[in-house]
């Protein structure tokens, strides 16, 4: 009868011990675990703390008594191993709480003895509100130092997986925190721009972040950092990384890796062929590269600790090694990685190349959009998939766990660029961010569209005078631009091209990447030789600069939108809607959501959602003369809400259709377009014959909005036939076919602007 001893219970161990009685009925089992608990969920650790998991219960998946009860497993808690003698097959314990020695036989020992935080050896470590988190006795001590010594301010040391889960923990406690990371930016082994978001939301929160620094000194009120500074604490965690529990296998004469684990091969056995091992403690092969790793990840633990029994019991399961695939939740800010990174692949030597894009996680026009970006790592050569990134406030676990496949099947760009993706309105896109970086990192291999990520850009300008290009709107590039940069909107860039000169290299961005690829494809077709399109554009540009900066270029940062864990009552706050003095004096109407409105608004606008106009209209008083002005995002909106005022009574509304157009318009005489034109009138007239939407959406000054499909109905608001008539659209098509209306009826002088931008471009 097979003696199988594990040594470690939680992850690796606990599987293995259910998966060996799943495979033998007749196996005798034995589990020794050094500390108090066999089987807890050691990552929801923070989240108990934070409050989101409100039972310490839950987190306590299985007991002595209950895995002997289910598994018929002995079960030995606060056991030491103190020694093993491989040749007699025997294990010597001690009780940590009686002193109790016993020794144990065994036929196969599984080792899974996970690790152990690192604690630095530094003045003060080791106070009393100084914490580490690794089991339910130190989430105990956690919870019990917050309740009842109550502190204010927290120093969290360390900006990886846990020490970010648990800066989001003390915030919910309602400490100020800050956080302390050695290397350039927290998260390190995510990108720059990754980490820029995550580091984002954090700001947004209220957290402080250090990089680049270290804690020299914690004092009983304070953190002293190597920079100089000195941060209130009256409670720090550290969070610096996990060492592998490895005493107990270097006196048993076990072979010790290159990567700093335990060695074991193929088959999880180590260089004892009794011997298996699992979980945090070993070094294992990489996925990608097939060098020794280790990753001290709960998903490969679990996997490891399954095959490590089954192998114990004469099977042959090959483990064929793990990506790293991780991903974390600060706040609602997702990010996640797999496999290698692009500065990693590099460092191997591998010859790889990466693209970013940015696109909504659902089809925009249904509610609740939001952007997710995916960055993809691949051999430049083959196109073999390497690994990726993914951020996001929804829908980045999805595309991470794909990438995560596609990188374990080594799948090509080109095997992931066609491939059809669930979609619905709620649920995705006709093409998903995926098949989009797909499809951008094809353009690029191909050289049809050449491209840098954020990452790349301060080498590649390097002794170079490089020619930047803005193509996104002028609202966009006056809130944050690169400094020098030329601004020429994707609309005029054709016709201003020969303002451009052809001899300097040029580096063209958008917002996410998307136009910037449509502008480098416009400058290559006119004959310009050395373009090159910004991956993932200024959304990349801004995440990059917030975590790590540029050398070579010079950017501002966006303004940090505060947020709050009680956001919900501070945004009845924010968004209620004072009652003006004065009902009389004109009054500009902000009909989009308290969260857009939030992000920017036209001067002394008040908001009030169209959803709620209905509810608040008398908010605006009851002279029904009033000259009330409503504008939105695009004009669609506040159309609406210019037919409702005029239905219930207001008798002076004007739709300023959309936020960019009203602010177009703030130092210019207001637009005729409300004004209605007499037949009498001589005056020369612009005519915009497209819909009232588009029009609501931003016009020509001075222009008035007669569709084309209504222009025979309106024929009198043209006046003389000899009038001066431009007539324009959004393209020239329409706007064509209205001059030919206009002829046919009799009017001499009517010309064709055009479209809107080639209007605005004259203007």
């Amino acid at each position: 009868m097979e003696k199988i001893v594990i040594i470690g219970g939680v992850a690796a161990g606990a599987t293995a011990a259910a998966k060996v009685r799943r495979i033998s009925p007749d196996a005798e089992i034995t589990m020794l675990e050094a500390g108090p608990d066999i089987s807890f969920a050691n990552c929801g650790l923070p989240y108990f703390i934070g409050g989101d998991i409100k039972n310490r219960s839950k987190l306590i998946l299985q007991s002595p008594e209950s895995f002997k009860e289910q598994y018929d497993v002995n079960v030995y808690v606060n056991t030491k191993v103190s020694a093993i003698y491989r040749i007699g097959h025997q294990i010597k314990t001690i009780n940590s709480e009686s002193g109790t020695q016993k020794t144990f036989e065994y036929t196969k020992l599984i080792l899974a003895q996970g690790g152990r935080p690192i604690t630095p050896t530094l003045p003060g470590a080791d106070y009393d509100h100084v914490f580490t988190l690794w089991t339910l006795e130190d989430m105990d001590k956690i919870a019990k130092h917050l309740d009842e010594k109550k502190p204010k301010n927290a120093v969290v040391v360390g900006g990886g997986f846990i020490g970010l889960e648990m800066v989001e923990a003390l915030v919910k406690r309602g400490l100020n925190v800050n956080v302390i990371e050695m290397m350039p930016h927290v998260m390190a082994i995510m990108e720059g721009e990754t980490a820029g978001f995550i580091e984002n939301e954090l700001l947004s929160y209220g957290v402080g972040i250090h990089t680049s620094t270290g804690v020299t000194e914690i004092t009983h009120k304070a953190v002293k950092l190597d920079n100089g500074k000195i941060i209130e604490a009256d409670m720090v965690l550290l969070s610096i990384g996990v060492r592998p529990t490895l005493q107990l296998a270097k006196d048993a004469g076990l072979e010790l890796g290159e990567a700093g684990g335990l060695l074991v091969n193929a088959q999880l056995q180590t260089n004892d062929p009794d011997i298996f091992a699992a979980g945090d403690m070993v070094e294992i092969e990489h996925r990608v590269n097939g060098k020794k790793v280790r990753i001290p990840l709960a998903g490969p633990a679990n996997r490891q600790g399954r095959i490590a029994a089954e192998n114990a019991l004469g099977g042959s399961h090959v483990y064929k090694g793990a990506l790293g695939t991780s991903v974390v939740r600060v706040f609602e800010a997702v990010a996640g990685t797999t496999g290698l990174s692009l500065k990693q692949a590099r460092m191997l030597g591998m010859d790889a190349d990466a693209v970013v894009v940015h696109k909504e996680h659902h089809t925009s026009y249904y509610p609740g959009a939001e952007t997710v970006t995916a960055l993809l790592v691949y051999d430049r050569e083959t196109g073999v998939i390497l690994g990726g990134q993914t951020a996001g406030y929804k829908g980045a676990d999805k595309r991470l766990d794909i990438i995560a496949t596609a990188t374990a099947a080594k799948l090509t760009i080109h095997d992931i660029a066609d491939v059809d993706f669930a979609y619905s309105p709620p649920i995705g896109t006709a093409n998903d961010a995926i098949n989009m970086a797909a499809y951008t990192a094809e353009n690029k291999m191909s050289g049809f569209s050449p491209s840098i990520t954020v990452s790349e850009l301060d080498n590649f300008v390097e002794g170079k005078n490089p020619l930047f290009v803005d193509v996104r709107d002028v609202f966009a590039f006056e809130k944050s631009h690169i400094k020098g940069a030329i601004h020429l909107p994707l609309e005029l860039l054709l016709q201003e091209i020969n303002s451009l000169p052809s001899n300097r290299p040029t580096i063209i961005y958008d917002e996410t990447g998307k136009k910037g690829h449509q502008a480098l494809r416009t400058l290559l077709g006119a004959g310009f030789k050395d373009v090159t399109n910004i991956s993932g554009g200024h959304t990349s540009l801004q995440r990059y600069a917030r975590a790590i900066g540029f050398k070579n270029i010079n950017i501002d940062l966006l303004p940090i939108e505060s947020k709050s864990i009680n956001e919900e009552e501070e945004k009845g706050d924010q968004t209620t809607t004072e009652q003006a003095v004065d009902f009389n004096s004109p009054i500009v109407v902000d009909v989009r959501t308290p969260e857009e409105f939030r992000a920017g608004a036209y001067p002394d606008a008040v908001n009030i959602p169209l959803d709620s106009l209905m509810q608040r209209y008398e908010e605006l008083g009851n002279n029904g003369a009033r000259e009330i002005t409503v504008y939105c995002a695009s004009g669609a909106r506040s159309a609406y809400a210019q037919r409702m005022l005029m239905q219930i009574g207001y008798e002076n509304v004007k739709n300023g259709g959309g936020l960019g157009s009203m602010m177009a318009r703030r130092n210019s005489k207001p637009a005729a377009a409300t004004t209605t034109t007499t037949s009498t009138s001589n005056e020369p007239i612009i005519v915009d014959v497209r819909t009232a939407q588009e029009f609501a959406g931003g016009a020509y000054p001075g222009a008035i909005n007669i569709p084309l499909d209504e222009i025979q109905m309106h024929i009198n608001k043209f006046g003389s036939h000899s009038r001066d008539i431009i007539v324009y659209c959004a393209s020239g098509a329409r706007s064509a076919y209205a001059q030919r209306i206009l002829q046919q009826l009799g009017f001499t002088n009517v010309r064709n602007g055009g479209g809107i931008m080639q209007m605005m471009s004259r203007r």
